[in-house]
């Protein structure tokens, strides 16, 4: 069967509203939804390039740039965008959610809608 992958962040609603929205897409194309923590779970720098593309994004647009750990560590830096990739892999709380992933493609679902983008 395949899935719906939700990088997920229980505790932000913005990425409990997406993963609401991608379990209701998932029930309507009779699909499944796999949850993924990323906080608990983060993914590889390969994984991140693999979604960077899916999502046809640079690094930095999946970046929370108002996260401490940014502040504290890279504001303000010159980075290489495998450099920012390192950084989300390091610290996955700069990693922006939730990230819906289905198939070949990728959204950022802020607002949940996006994950309808993954059907068109």
């Amino acid at each position: 069967m395949k899935k719906i992958i939700v990088w997920h962040n229980p505790r932000c609603r913005k990425s409990r509203e997406g993963l609401a929205m991608a379990e209701k897409v998932a029930q309507e194309k009779g699909l499944e939804v796999q949850i993924r923590k990323y906080l608990d779970n983060p993914p590889t720098e390969k994984e991140l390039k693999e979604v960077l593309k899916m999502m046809g994004i640079k690094p930095m647009e999946l970046v929370r740039t108002k996260e401490a750990v940014w502040k504290e560590n890279f504001k303000g830096k010159d980075m290489t965008e495998d450099e920012v990739v390192k950084a989300m892999a390091q610290y996955p709380k700069l990693i922006e959610r939730p990230v819906v992933i289905y198939g070949n493609k990728a959204v950022l679902a802020r607002p949940a809608e996006k994950v309808l983008e993954l059907f068109q």
